[in-house]
């Protein structure tokens, strides 16, 4: 298997036509292969983001249900407790 450098170095020995064409398909083939990794790379580092931005979504989401529980049972107990203060009798007629 040859590197990109091997295949340079392969080219200035060979000098056929035919040895030429093959040189320049294959360093096609290594820079589109370059460019597929690098587009591979671009991609995973922009899921890696959306991931990030989720992870902290999803965080930020359970502070607020916590939040909202936390009223729900403030205000239950509000129902329940004793009012303070004077009461006032009723006036029987």
């Amino acid at each position: 298997m040859f590197t990109e450098h091997g295949v340079l170095m392969l080219s200035s020995v060979l000098n056929t036509d035919r040895a030429i064409e093959v040189n320049i398909k294959i360093m096609r083939i290594f820079t589109r292969f370059r460019q597929l990794v690098a587009d591979n790379t671009e991609l995973r580092i922009a899921i890696e983001k959306l991931e990030k931005k989720t992870d902290n979504n999803s965080k930020n989401i359970e502070v607020v249900f916590q939040y909202l529980d936390e009223l729900l049972e403030k205000k239950e107990d509000q129902n329940s407790r004793k009012y303070i203060g004077y009461k006032i009798p009723k006036k029987k007629k």
